[in-house]
C-alpha cells in the first residue's frame, strides 16, 4: 500500500503549540482552598459578590484584616461560587507570599492559556498580563496573603471588562488599597461566633456549656474558634467550659491549646499565625522600635489604649534604654502606624485610641517570657508611670477615665507582682484607679476594687506593710461612702490600732486613717465627740504637714462640718468662711478641694436660714462646676441637686420641681 502523501481524514489528537496541548475551558491554575466546615456567611461575602459600581467589570478588591479573621476563606468562597456557577473561564489562585511565588504562578498560567512556554519567567509574566488585557474570556485572579506591596510591582492584573482581581493581605499600605475597593474584615460578631460553635459542636449539646463566654475569651477570632472547636472535639469529655479553664490557666501557653491536627487545612496554629507579621513590622522604620512598642501594647487593655500613654515621658525613656537610641513621641507614632499597616493593631485618629486583639497580645507576652525580671519590671513600671502621668486631676471625660482604669487593671493583671516591691510598695497608679472609681460616683466599684487591691497587697507585701494598711483604709472608707457608715467606723477603729502599733502616731497613713474615722463617726450620732477628735487630729496634721497642706485643709473642712452637726450652725459657717479665705490663698480656684469648700460653705449659708443666699451661691457654683468638671461629673450633679433643694427652700417651688425633673433625667443617663 502506497504511503499517504497528503493531509487526509479527521485529525482527533489535541491541538498543540510547541508540543503542548491547548487548554480546555474553563481552566484553573493553582489550588483553591476548600471551604471550611460550618463556614459562616459574612457581610464581606456580599461585598465581594457585588464589586463597587465605580470599578465596573474590571474590579480590583483588596481584602485586609488581622491574621486569622478569615480573609482567605472569603476569597476562596468567591472563587468557588463563581466557578461552580460557570461565571468564570479562567481561575488563577496564587499564594502570593513572595514575588517569586507570583511570578511562578503567572508563568504557569501563561503556558496554559497561550500554549507557549518561555524560558524567561518574566517574559511569561508579560505574556500572561497581555493575554488578560485582551481576552474576552472571563477571568478571576486571586492573590492570597500578599506580604509585601513591593512584591506586586509590575504584577498587578490589568483593568479589563472581562476579569477581576481579589487580593487578601494583612497590609493596609496605600500602595495596595489606593484606587481599589478596600474591604476590611473584622472578627466574627457574637452571633456568628455562637452559630459557628453550635454548628461544630451541636451534635453533642453538652459540649456547648459556656460557648458564648468562650467566644468572648477568644475575641471572636475565626481561626481561634475553629482550632478551639477541633481541640474540644478531639477530647471525649472536653467542653467549651473546660477549654475556658485551660485558656485561663496562665501556666499553659496558647500553643498548647491547639489541636493535634489543624482543621480546614489551616497552615498554622493561632500562636504562630502572626509571627511573620511581627518579625516584618520591626524592620519598618524606625527599625527596631515597633516590636518594643507592641510589647507595651500587649500589657494593656485590648479594647482601647489612649495613645498618649504610649508617648508619655516614662515610656519614651524606657524605649530609649530598650533600643539604645533616643526615642521621641513621633517615633512611637510611626511605630503605631506600622502596627496598623500590618493589621496588628488599629489606631483611631479621631479618639487617639489604640486597639489590639487579646490573643495577639497573649502571643506577644508569651514570646517575651524569657525576658529577664529586671527588664520586665522596668517595662511594667514605665507603663504604670505613664498612666499616672496622663491621669487628669479633674476627670471631665468619663470614657477617658474609664479607659485609664481599664488599662491599669489590665496592666496589673498581665504584669502580676512586677508593680509591687517590699521597698516601694504598690505602684501609685494602682491606688489612683480605685479612687477614680469613687470620684466618678462608682462607690461600690471603688469598694470592690480596693478589696481586691487589699487582698493582693497582703500577699505581695504582708499584712502590716504601709501600703497594705492604706488599701485596707481605702476599702473601709469607700464602703462607708457606699452606705455602710457604721461598718466603716468599726473597720477603721480596728485598723487604727494596727497603724498606731506598726507605723506610729505621726505617720501619714495613721493620720489618714484618723481622718476617715472622724468623718464616718459623724454618722454614728456623736457629732460633739467627732468635733473633739477632729480638733486633736487637726493639731497633729498642722504639726506634721503644716497648715496649708491639702490634707490639713480637708481635716479643717470635716471639722467645720462636724461643728454644725453638733448644733453650732453659726460656728460651722464661720469656720467654713475662714477656711475658704485660707484656701483661696493656697489653692488653685479650680482645685476640686476648693470647689468642695465652696459647696459646703454655700450649704451652711442655707442652714443659717438664708435659703435665698444659698440658692444664689449654688447658682454661681453650678456654672463653675460645669466649666471645671463638665456636665456629667457626679459633683456637678450633686451641686445641681443642692441648687434645686435651696430654690425650694427659698420659696420657688415651681423652679425646684423643674430643676429636679431635669436633673433626674441626667442622673438616670449618667449613673443608671
Amino acid at each position: 500500500m502506497a504511503a499517504n502523501s497528503g493531509a487526509a481524514g479527521v485529525f482527533h489528537a489535541p491541538v498543540t503549540i510547541n508540543g503542548r496541548a491547548l487548554v480546555s475551558w474553563p481552566h484553573q491554575v493553582g489550588a483553591v482552598p476548600p471551604q471550611a466546615h460550618r463556614r459562616q456567611e459574612r457581610p464581606a461575602d456580599r461585598m465581594l459578590d457585588a464589586p463597587s459600581a465605580g470599578d465596573g467589570g474590571g474590579a480590583c478588591q483588596v481584602v485586609t484584616g488581622l491574621g486569622g479573621v478569615g480573609k482567605t476563606q472569603l476569597a476562596a468562597g468567591l472563587a468557588h461560587r463563581l466557578w461552580h456557577a460557570g461565571k468564570v473561564d479562567l481561575l488563577v489562585w496564587v499564594s502570593a507570599t513572595s514575588r517569586p511565588a507570583v511570578v511562578t504562578a503567572y508563568a504557569q498560567a501563561a503556558t496554559d492559556v497561550t500554549g507557549a512556554e518561555d524560558a524567561d519567567p518574566e517574559q511569561a509574566v508579560s505574556r500572561f498580563l497581555g493575554w488578560l488585557a485582551t481576552t474576552t474570556r472571563r477571568w478571576l485572579v486571586v492573590l492570597d496573603d500578599v506580604d509585601d506591596p513591593t512584591d506586586l510591582r509590575g504584577l498587578w492584573p490589568p483593568r479589563s471588562g472581562a476579569g477581576r482581581t481579589v487580593v487578601t493581605t494583612r497590609r493596609v499600605d496605600s500602595a495596595l488599597t489606593a484606587g481599589r475597593q478596600h474591604i476590611t474584615v473584622d472578627v466574627f460578631t457574637p452571633e456568628e461566633s455562637t452559630d459557628y460553635l453550635t454548628g461544630k459542636l451541636g451534635g453533642e449539646p453538652g459540649r456547648l456549656e459556656q460557648a458564648a463566654d468562650l467566644a468572648d475569651d477568644l475575641g471572636h477570632l475565626p481561626l481561634a474558634l475553629a482550632q478551639a472547636a477541633a481541640y474540644i472535639l478531639d477530647r471525649r469529655a472536653m467542653t467549651c467550659a473546660g477549654y475556658r479553664r485551660r485558656l485561663a490557666d496562665r501556666r499553659r501557653q496558647l500553643g498548647a491549646l491547639a489541636p493535634g491536627v489543624l482543621p480546614d487545612d489551616h497552615p498554622h496554629a493561632v500562636a504562630v499565625t502572626w509571627s511573620l507579621s511581627i518579625e516584618r513590622v520591626d524592620t519598618l522604620p524606625p527599625a527596631g522600635l515597633t516590636r518594643p512598642v507592641l510589647e507595651l501594647v500587649a500589657l494593656l487593655d485590648p479594647n482601647g489604649i489612649p495613645a498618649e500613654v504610649l508617648t508619655a515621658p516614662a515610656v519614651l525613656d524606657h524605649l530609649a534604654v530598650r533600643t539604645g537610641e533616643p526615642v521621641e513621641a513621633d517615633d512611637v507614632t510611626d511605630a503605631l502606624d506600622n502596627l496598623a499597616r500590618l493589621s496588628l493593631a488599629t489606631l483611631d485618629e479621631g479618639t487617639g485610641v489604640v486597639r489590639a486583639h487579646r490573643l495577639l497580645q497573649r502571643v506577644v507576652r508569651e514570646s517575651e517570657e524569657a525576658v529577664d525580671f529586671e527588664q520586665a519590671t522596668a517595662r511594667a513600671v514605665a507603663v504604670a508611670t505613664a498612666l499616672l502621668t496622663v491621669w487628669p486631676e479633674v476627670e471631665r471625660d468619663r470614657e477617658h477615665a474609664q479607659a485609664l482604669r481599664d488599662n491599669t487593671i489590665a496592666l496589673h493583671t498581665t504584669t502580676g507582682s512586677l508593680l509591687w516591691s517590699t521597698a516601694g510598695g504598690g505602684h501609685p497608679v494602682l491606688f489612683e484607679a480605685g479612687h477614680s472609681f469613687g470620684r466618678t460616683g462608682q462607690v461600690l466599684a471603688a469598694g470592690r476594687y480596693f478589696q481586691t487591691l487589699y487582698d493582693t497587697a497582703t500577699v505581695q507585701l504582708g499584712a502590716e506593710h504601709p501600703d497594705t494598711l492604706s488599701a485596707r483604709a481605702y476599702l473601709a472608707a469607700w464602703l462607708g461612702r457606699a452606705g455602710d457608715e457604721l461598718g466603716a467606723v468599726s473597720a477603721l477603729g480596728e485598723l487604727l490600732a494596727d497603724a498606731l502599733r506598726v507605723l506610729g502616731p505621726d505617720d501619714s497613713t495613721t493620720l489618714m486613717i484618723r481622718g476617715h474615722l472622724a468623718f464616718f463617726r459623724s454618722y454614728a450620732g456623736d457629732p460633739a465627740g467627732v468635733a473633739s477628735t477632729s480638733e486633736e487630729l487637726l493639731a497633729d496634721a498642722v504639726r506634721v504637714w503644716g497648715p496649708d497642706d491639702p490634707t490639713t485643709l480637708t481635716i479643717r473642712l470635716n471639722l467645720a462640718g462636724s461643728r454644725g452637726e453638733a448644733g453650732d450652725v453659726a460656728g460651722a459657717l464661720s469656720a467654713h468662711e475662714e477656711l475658704l479665705a485660707d484656701a483661696l490663698r493656697v489653692l488653685d480656684p479650680d482645685d476640686p478641694l476648693m470647689l468642695a469648700i465652696r459647696v459646703n460653705t454655700a450649704a451652711w449659708i442655707g442652714e443659717t436660714g438664708d435659703a435665698a443666699g444659698a440658692a444664689a451661691t449654688f447658682e454661681e457654683l453650678r456654672t463653675e462646676f460645669l466649666r471645671v468638671l463638665g456636665p456629667d461629673h457626679p459633683d456637678t450633679l450633686a451641686a445641681r441637686q443642692a441648687l434645686a433643694t435651696w430654690r425650694g427652700e427659698a420659696g420657688d417651688a415651681a423652679g425646684a420641681v423643674s430643676a429636679f425633673e431635669e436633673l433626674l433625667g441626667d442622673l438616670l443617663r449618667v449613673l443608671g
